[in-house]
């Protein structure tokens, strides 16, 4: 007998995300906020300074996108108005130095990566699709070894419905065909759960907050959520097992 694959007619395609999905992303710019908090701390007795900062960053990401560049620069805006300008060039020069370390990080991937990657890759053609500075990104790519497993790879400026619908165009599949694996439900679940897609969420231990407001709606039978992509090819199985049955 021949052993039972994961192919399905119905699922033709699968994405992954990268950053907290594939190798370690948050922890380093949660332990950069932490260094902000502490330099800023120096000129005022304020609680919430990370709401402060993500206030900033919030309305910044629309002119500066996603990214450490773009994190920095709203820690330079922010430290000035959180410290009435009185934050030192020497302090300024600090925070420009916590970007350059993030942009320096080696990749380390998370447990059992590959191998769940290469296991998809067997019976379904997969895609990389992230977004962030296109530079460190694919920097990042390029260093986690991984890129040799992906028919294509995408950095994009954005991951919401319309970015997807026209990746669907250029892969030449419908939405309906397309499953995404990735760590945070307003990137990689509920924009694809919109168009009509599939999603696998693998929640990381910590998620910035920009990334924590998605509220799903129809579609949230299409996902799956596990705990870490080792079980992946069975959550897909899973999925295609219940598509088969509609």
């Amino acid at each position: 007998m021949q052993p039972q694959t994961l192919r399905c007619a119905d699922i033709a395609l699968v994405g992954f995300d990268a950053d907290d999905t594939l190798w370690r992303s948050q922890d380093y710019f949660d332990e950069a906020q932490a260094r902000f908090e502490e330099i800023v701390a120096g000129y005022v007795d304020l609680g919430d300074l990370g709401g402060r900062l993500y206030a900033v960053e919030k309305r910044n990401i629309a002119l500066f996108g996603y990214g450490v560049k773009g994190m920095v620069l709203s820690m330079i805006e922010a430290a000035v108005e959180i410290t009435g300008a009185r934050i030192s060039a020497a302090d300024l020069h600090r925070i420009v130095v916590l970007g350059k370390d993030l942009l320096q990080h080696p990749v380390e991937l998370l447990p059992g990566v590959r191998e769940a990657v290469a296991e998809v890759a067997s019976t379904h053609p997969v895609v990389l699709i992230t977004k962030g500075d296109l530079f460190h990104q694919e920097a990042k790519v390029r260093d986690s070894g991984l890129s040799d497993l992906f028919r294509r790879i995408e950095i994009v400026s954005e991951k919401d419905p319309a970015t997807y619908a026209r990746l669907f165009e250029e892969f030449g599949i419908d939405a309906g065909r397309f499953l995404m694996v990735g760590n945070s439900l307003r990137s990689d679940i509920a924009p694809v759960l919109a168009l009509g897609g599939w999603g696998v969420h693998v929640p990381y231990h910590t998620t910035w907050a920009h990334e924590a407001e998605a509220p799903l709606g129809e579609g949230i039978e299409r996902m799956r959520t596990i705990a870490r992509l080792a079980l992946l090819p069975a959550a897909i199985h899973e999925l295609q097992a219940q598509n088969s049955l509609r």
